[in-house]
């Protein structure tokens, strides 16, 4: 959420911002319920201020004896449309606060202006795609003939979007979530925790996800609950409504969950195989730091999720997302894509974006400050460290074999009883 004071006093700014991310929300709602607000206070404080000076003069007219009642009448008019005026101040408060929460975070400059993820800027691409002497399969197609991903069998549980690992595709994504958590907790400096896989829709409005977002989310009928679509919404609010000792900053956690998702408008998108499910496994890297520090910081963690595909041998760039391809609570993010042999294209695996202080507000995420001993909002940053699903996919693709076998990347081996293959059993 943007600081009311600020989007108040820089309309302009804020607009041209809402106009370079191409978003439908508007500041004209916003402004006429502000001055509507500041006119009803002025209105109710010329009223306070009359009430005040005539409780003087009824309080003199006691003192001289004399008649003072119909300034009390009067005195009891005010009263009453002073109460009726600070009756409606909640509801006034009530809509700005939505407004504010409908509009979305400002771009940090050096965000490429653009309409859509064509206008995505390359910034680096790392190894070079394999050359096949032999007709690519898909993973959906490997998966089958491996018999290590069932698609049938899970649709038959659950539904469309699903899927069933199996023997050594299980092995494998365990594999792959426990040398990303090694990575990030023995050699790139996070905690590992182990949050609920349920919150509550405080942590999701802490995050962004609540109110704008609903339709995207599961949420368990009848209680509060919802099912995390990513690690950052329970890790991020750890520390919701807190204020952290400056020299505990930054603070870097790293978690393992499932992830659940409705895929709300996504109908059409992606339907074969493990790209786009309703469930999947991610290893998610979240920061809290001072905001002189968040630039850094980002550019840390998206080095930290790349080491995660050099370390494996998978093809990738980074991209930077332009302003109408950003999250609504992002002010810059940067996509690693992973490139996937059976489409001839690179595709995401990993988004590593810095909130600024914009979830920070919204969560009440604070510290205090050393020198001043001020309380001061936090920068929070987080990022796919990866999404294992798709880090399966791509394994599959990248290294599948002639004979229908796929080699497995030699970090992973150790983590799959010494394994240096996936056949057919």
């Amino acid at each position: 959420m943007l600081d009311l004071k600020f989007v108040r006093e820089n309309l302009p700014a804020v607009e041209e911002a809402l106009r370079r991310r191409r978003a439908p929300a508007s500041l004209g709602g916003f402004a006429d319920l502000d001055r509507k607000r500041r006119d009803l206070l002025v209105k109710v404080e010329a009223l306070r201020a009359e009430r005040n000076a005539a409780s003087e003069e009824i309080g003199r007219l006691r003192r001289e004896k004399k008649d003072a009642s119909g300034l009390m009448q009067q005195m009891k008019e005010v009263a009453a449309r002073i109460k009726e005026m600070e009756a409606g101040l909640p509801e006034a408060e009530r809509q700005m606060e939505e407004a504010l929460l409908n509009i979305p975070n400002i771009p940090d400059p050096s965000v490429p202006e653009g309409a859509g993820e064509e206008d995505n800027a390359v910034v680096r691409t790392w190894g070079t795609p394999g050359a096949f002497s032999f007709p690519v399969r898909d993973h959906v197609d490997i998966g089958a003939a491996l018999d290590i991903l069932d698609f049938d069998r899970a649709a038959k549980i659950a539904g469309a979007r699903f899927c069933l690992s199996k023997g050594a595709g299980a092995l494998l994504e365990r594999a792959l979530i426990n040398f990303m958590l090694d990575v990030h907790t023995r050699e790139h400096g996070y905690m590992e925790v182990l949050p609920p896989f349920l919150a509550n829709s405080a942590s999701f409005f802490g995050t962004g996800q609540l109110p704008k977002f609903e339709e995207d989310l599961f949420r368990v009928a009848g209680t509060d609950y919802f099912l995390v679509p990513t690690a950052e919404v329970p890790v991020t609010n750890i520390v919701r409504d807190e204020i952290l000792p400056a020299d505990s900053l930054p603070l870097k956690m790293t978690a393992y969950t499932p992830c659940f998702r409705a895929e709300a408008g996504s109908y059409g998108k992606d339907v074969r195989g493990m790209i786009r499910q309703h469930q999947f496994n991610k290893v998610e890297l979240v920061k809290v730091c001072r905001p002189e520090d968040s630039w850094r910081e980002l550019e840390a963690l998206t080095a930290d999720a790349e080491d995660i595909l050099k370390r494996l041998g998978l093809p990738y760039r980074v991209v930077t997302l332009c302003t109408a391809d950003l999250g609504f609570s992002s002010a810059k993010t940067y996509d690693l894509e992973v490139w996937l042999p059976s489409q001839k294209r690179y595709r995401e695996i990993s988004s590593c974006s810095n909130f600024t202080d914009f979830q920070a507000r919204r969560a009440k995420i604070r510290y205090r400050d050393d020198a001043s001993g001020k309380t001061r909002l936090a920068h929070t940053l987080n990022g796919s460290g990866l999404a294992a699903g798709r880090t399966v996919v791509a394994v599959l693709e990248n290294f599948q074999q002639e004979d229908g076998s796929v080699v497995i990347p030699e970090p992973l081996r150790p983590y799959m009883g010494g394994m240096d293959r996936i056949v057919k059993r």
